[in-house]
């Protein structure tokens, strides 16, 4: 052992004996990605932020008029605006905060089925469809209302609702009734009470404007149910 310490560590004071610098460059630790996140989280925070900086070089009104959803679209036979509210946003703020819960939710969800093309087709279409069912969870209790409503939040909320149950599960799907899925639904559930009984005025980003609380509720539900069937069809389960 005596030896092994001798020429572990060489006296660097001795001329006769000068040091060896050892390798560079290859032995530098690999830089970390600015953002690990799966290219269609990511992509998915684009179409937020970039999609709101083009609806801010027109009037807000054209684009409420044209592709926010309410209740009453139902009636008129306007469903598409179940899916185009998603892309709609009150302000700066509004988008910047649905993009930061984007990267946060959209990440896990985006990862458990994939990068390919046909991963981004079930995580975007999955993304879809549960902002459709939040505006659904919204029409059901508003019936008949002419209130325009806009952004992303319920789909968001959706992510959330599948993350939890990635969450139990390690990465696959946990079961319904575990305990991050109760956790995550009851402090989401006491937040959107919050919002009903006290307003919005505590939340970033709102401006004071109503927040649609049972559009988020409606869309954690859907998350957390509907994450399982699509996991089926996209043989991720």
């Amino acid at each position: 052992m005596g030896g092994m310490d001798v020429a572990l560590y060489q006296d660097t004071s001795d001329p006769q004996r000068p040091y060896q610098p050892g390798p560079e460059g290859d032995e530098r630790p690999a830089r970390e990605p600015m953002f690990n996140a799966p290219w269609p989280a990511l992509a998915l925070v684009v179409l937020i932020v970039g999609g709101y900086a083009v609806q801010s070089r027109f009037p807000v009104e054209s684009f409420v008029d044209a592709f926010a959803f309410s209740p009453a679209n139902l009636t008129r036979g306007r469903w598409v605006t179940l899916f185009t509210a998603l892309f709609v946003h009150g302000g700066w703020a509004h988008a910047l905060m649905n993009a930061a819960f984007a990267l946060a939710f959209a990440t896990p969800v985006a990862r458990f089925f994939g990068e390919r093309a046909s991963g981004a087709i079930f995580f975007f279409a999955f993304y879809l469809m549960c902002g459709a069912l939040s505006n659904l969870g919204y029409a059901a209790l508003h019936w008949g209302s002419a209130e325009p409503l806009v952004g992303a939040s319920g789909a968001l909320s959706g992510l959330m609702g599948a993350t939890a149950r990635l969450i139990a599960g390690r990465g696959r799907l946990g079961r319904v009734f575990s305990s991050p899925v109760l956790t995550m639904g009851a402090a989401w559930v006491v937040v959107n009470l919050l919002i009903g009984i006290v307003g919005s005025g505590f939340v970033p980003g709102t401006g004071g404007a109503s927040v649609a609380w049972e559009a988020h509720l409606t869309g954690f539900l859907a998350g957390v149910l509907a994450i399982g069937p699509v996991a089926w069809l996209a043989r991720r389960d």
